[in-house]
C-alpha cells in the first residue's frame, strides 16, 4: 500500500502576498495586499480606516463564490480559507446590519455610506417603493447629487439622465422633478440624504436580502431578515412580519424552515433542490437575530449545530450588537470628519462596436462636502466610469464636460473583475 506524504506549508508560502480589491459603495476600488493567514477583520478595518469610519459595526465585506452565491466575510477567519475563487480576490464593502433608527447614527459620514447602500438597493430593485415613496426617494437622490433645481442649467428631461430604479417611467420622472423643484429647495446634501434614510427605513423592504422559497401549499414567496424582524413576501406584497422581540425560536428541518413566534408559527420550504441551509443561510439568520435581539455581545455563546442544524457546523458571533452600537456612537467625541461625496450621473453614450456594447454608464466624481454639488462648468475632473460589456468591465478616464448634454471624449480600457452588488 502506497503511503501519502503530507507536508505542512512552508514559511515562504505563508508569507506570500495575496492581492485583494475591495469595491466600495460608490464603485471606487481599494486595492491591498494581505498574507495567507490574514483574518477578515484586518480587511474590514483597512476599509474603515480608509474612510476614517468609527461607526463600523453596520458594515461588512461580501464576496461572490463561483456559483454566484453571495457570502459575508467572517472577520474571525483567514480570508484565504473563505475564498473559493481564483486570485486576485474581488470583494465588496456593503451595509451588513441596517440600523433600526437611522436618526440615531452619530456621524454624517456613516449616514452618507448608508445612503449609498440604499441608493444601490433602489437601483437593483431590492428597495421596493410605492409610487409616492419612489418619487420622494428619487428626489432626495437628485437633490443630494445635483443640489438646487436651476431652470437655466437643468433641461426639461434632466431626470431621465438618472437611472434610479429598475422600472423608471416617464410619470415617475415627472413627479421626481416636481418634488425636487418645489419641496427640496434649501436642503444640503447631508439633509437630503438623511431625509432619504428616514423615508426608506419605514418601507417593508428596508434592508431585505430576499431568498426564494415556497409555502406548504406550493406558492412561491420570498424570505427576508431585516432590522424589524422576519418578513415574507408574495410578489411585492408583505404577507408576514414577525418582529424580533416576538420570535421565540428558529427551527430547520431538512428543506423546511420555521420561525416560531409568541403567538404564531411561520414555515416555508426551499424553492429548489438545495437544502434550507443553502437557501436562507442559517448563519445569516442567527446573525440578524442575535444582532437585533441581544443586549450584550459578551452574553452570546458559540453555537454548535449538532443539536440544531447540521452536524459539524459551528457559529460564532463577532462584533457589537445593535444596542451596543448605539451606545458606542453616543460616546464619540471627535471633530466630525470631512465627507468626500461621489457625484454620480447615469447617461447613455453611443460607443463604437456591436449594439450590445451600448450600456448605461456611471460617472463618479469625488468631491468634498464643501464643494458645489453641481456638475456644471468647464473645470476638468478625473473620473471613472464602470460600463458592463458582456462579462467584462471597462474603466473610462477623461474630463467631465458641462452637465448639459455634452459629448464625452473617453478612452476605454477593458479589465476583467469579479461581480457583486
Amino acid at each position: 500500500m502506497k503511503m501519502l506524504r503530507l507536508r505542512s506549508p512552508s514559511v515562504a508560502s505563508l508569507q506570500q502576498d495575496v492581492r485583494c480589491t475591495v469595491r466600495l459603495l460608490d464603485d471606487a476600488e481599494l486595492a491591498c495586499s494581505i498574507q495567507r493567514d490574514t483574518k477578515g477583520q484586518f480587511l474590514l478595518d483597512h476599509v474603515c480606516n480608509h474612510y476614517n469610519l468609527l461607526e463600523r459595526d453596520y458594515f461588512g465585506i461580501r464576496y461572490v463564490d463561483p456559483d454566484k452565491q453571495r457570502h459575508w466575510l467572517d472577520p474571525s477567519k483567514p480570508v484565504v480559507r473563505q475564498m473559493k475563487c481564483q486570485q486576485p480576490y474581488t470583494m465588496c464593502f456593503r451595509v451588513k446590519f441596517y440600523p433600526q433608527e437611522p436618526i440615531k447614527i452619530k456621524e454624517e459620514l456613516t449616514r452618507y455610506l448608508l445612503y449609498l447602500q440604499l441608493k444601490r438597493d433602489a437601483y437593483h430593485g431590492r428597495l421596493l417603493c410605492p409610487f409616492a415613496d419612489a418619487a420622494y426617494v428619487g428626489a432626495c437622490i437628485v437633490q443630494a447629487e445635483l443640489g438646487e433645481y436651476d431652470p437655466d442649467e437643468h433641461p426639461a428631461d434632466y431626470i431621465a439622465e438618472f437611472k434610479l430604479f429598475p422600472k423608471q417611467t416617464l410619470r415617475l420622472e415627472r413627479r421626481i422633478m416636481e418634488i425636487h423643484k418645489n419641496e427640496m429647495r434649501g436642503q444640503t446634501p447631508a439633509m437630503a440624504e438623511l431625509n432619504l434614510l428616514q423615508r426608506a427605513h419605514t418601507l417593508d423592504t428596508y434592508g431585505v436580502d430576499p431568498h426564494p422559497c415556497k409555502d406548504f401549499t406550493g406558492v412561491t414567496a420570498f424570505l427576508g431578515f431585516t432590522a424589524r424582524g422576519f418578513v415574507v413576501f408574495q410578489g411585492n406584497k408583505r404577507i408576514h412580519l414577525l418582529k424580533w422581540e416576538d420570535v421565540s425560536k428558529l427551527k430547520f428541518e431538512g428543506k423546511a424552515f420555521y420561525v416560531i413566534g409568541l403567538q404564531r408559527e411561520v414555515g416555508h420550504r426551499a424553492a429548489g433542490e438545495e437544502s434550507c441551509l443553502d437557501l436562507v443561510g442559517w448563519r445569516r439568520v442567527f446573525l440578524s437575530s442575535l444582532h437585533y435581539r441581544c443586549v450584550k455581545s459578551s452574553q452570546i455563546k458559540t453555537v454548535c449545530s449538532s443539536n440544531i442544524f447540521f452536524k459539524g457546523t459551528r457559529f460564532r458571533y463577532s462584533g457589537r450588537v445593535a444596542k451596543e452600537v448605539i451606545e458606542a456612537s453616543l460616546k464619540i467625541q471627535r471633530e466630525p470628519p470631512e465627507v468626500c461625496r461621489s457625484e454620480t450621473l447615469t447617461i447613455q453614450v453611443p460607443l463604437s462596436g456591436p449594439a450590445h456594447c451600448k450600456r448605461f454608464i456611471k460617472i463618479i466624481v469625488i468631491r468634498s462636502s464643501s464643494r458645489s454639488s453641481s456638475l456644471c462648468g468647464d473645470v476638468p475632473h478625473v473620473f471613472s466610469v464602470f460600463l458592463s460589456i458582456s462579462d467584462s468591465q471597462s474603466v473610462v478616464t477623461g474630463t467631465v464636460p458641462p452637465w448639459r448634454r455634452s459629448g464625452l471624449s473617453v478612452l476605454l480600457r477593458d479589465t476583467m473583475v469579479g461581480s457583486g452588488v
